[in-house]
């Protein structure tokens, strides 16, 4: 009898730890592939391709959220003709300010315009890593999978898989990427050692990996 496996990915952290630093759009990277690649000789149980984002809204007179959601949506169609399970929560917005001093290029020219900060916005997930969590350990229960191939680098996944693991004795894959990020080298992604340390397999995937499965228009 095959390995049954169920794949979890946390689609906000996979878009800025890879397809974000190689520079690729999500409607340009074959999901279905990658999850068969990563699956290799083992059976994906049904519904076990899982996939969790926070959900785009438009904000009137944005045309760049419009054409966000536009795309979001499209990814959406493409899951579910798939027969991907996709998992959302509100994208929350948060006010920040950054203050104008000598971590930002050209300071002294932004201050003598009389500009001393900025204020700004940012969209912040809430509650994915909790349905993530729910849903491990849940299958892990209900003994949906053998193995579960988790691809996040989020380390408050950890109290979960520790459960999973100890309680239920059902294994968990760890996948870890490893890309430089050609504009700050201090920004690369390097895989989680925390999350290394605390599953039974680790794999750890480089630019070269990811490249076989970028398809320019995947979706039209």
């Amino acid at each position: 009898m095959k390995e049954r496996i169920c794949i979890f990915i946390d689609g906000g952290n996979f878009y800025h730890l890879v397809l974000k630093k190689l520079n690729v759009k999500e409607l340009d990277f074959d999901f279905e592939a990658f999850v068969l690649f990563l699956a290799g000789e083992r059976d994906i149980v049904n519904m076990g391709k899982r996939f969790y984002v926070g959900t785009i809204r438009e904000k009137e007179g944005d045309l760049r959220s419009k054409e966000m959601m536009s795309q979001q949506t499209k990814l959406f169609s493409y899951f579910k003709k798939c027969k991907w399970e996709i998992k959302t929560s509100k994208l929350k917005t948060r006010i920040e300010e950054i203050l104008i001093d000598s971590r930002v290029a050209d300071y002294k020219n932004i201050q003598k315009l009389g500009i001393r900060k900025i204020t700004i916005e940012r969209l912040r997930e809430k509650g994915i890593d909790v349905k993530l969590t729910t849903d491990l350990i849940v299958g892990a229960i209900d003994n949906k999978y053998d193995t579960a191939i988790l691809i996040s680098s989020d380390s408050d996944l950890i109290p979960a898989i520790d459960w999973v693991r100890y309680r239920t004795k059902k294994k968990v894959e760890y996948i870890g990427f490893s890309i430089l990020d050609k504009k700050d080298l201090k920004n690369n992604t390097t895989p989680l050692l925390s999350m290394i340390s605390k599953t039974d397999i680790q794999r750890t995937l480089v630019e070269s990996d990811l490249r076989a499965f970028i398809l320019s228009k995947l979706i039209p």
